[in-house]
């Protein structure tokens, strides 16, 4: 499938607006070192309010880079390694274009 594909790129660009805010990467980045947690300790020590990192983590399991469960009182977060992955695929793609059209530039200037 072409990385251009209308149904490639409809799915890459919700991932990579995610991805595209530095709290977002923070909270991707805690979840990645510390497992599962809560808001309250994803909200713990940080600059942004309890609600703001809620909206955030909506953000992120809209993109499917994480995934909240209710345990009693408390919603839990955890990674969706999965689609990060899905992010690092098809940048991988992007890559290996990139490099073959230096490639055919190459090729066309030692000729």
């Amino acid at each position: 499938m072409s990385l251009a594909s209308a149904a490639r790129v409809r799915d890459a660009a919700p991932l990579f607006a995610a991805l595209g805010d530095a709290t977002r990467l923070r909270l991707l980045l805690r979840l990645s070192a510390h497992g599962p947690e809560s808001i309250a300790r994803l909200s713990d020590k940080s600059e942004v309010s309890r609600q703001a990192i809620t909206k955030h983590l909506e953000v992120l399991a809209k993109a499917g880079l994480v995934r909240g469960s209710r345990r009693g009182r408390e919603r839990i977060w955890q990674l969706e390694a999965a689609r990060l992955s899905d992010a690092r695929d098809y940048l991988e793609g992007i890559s290996r274009q990139w490099d073959d059209a230096l490639e055919r530039l190459k090729n066309f200037v030692e000729v």
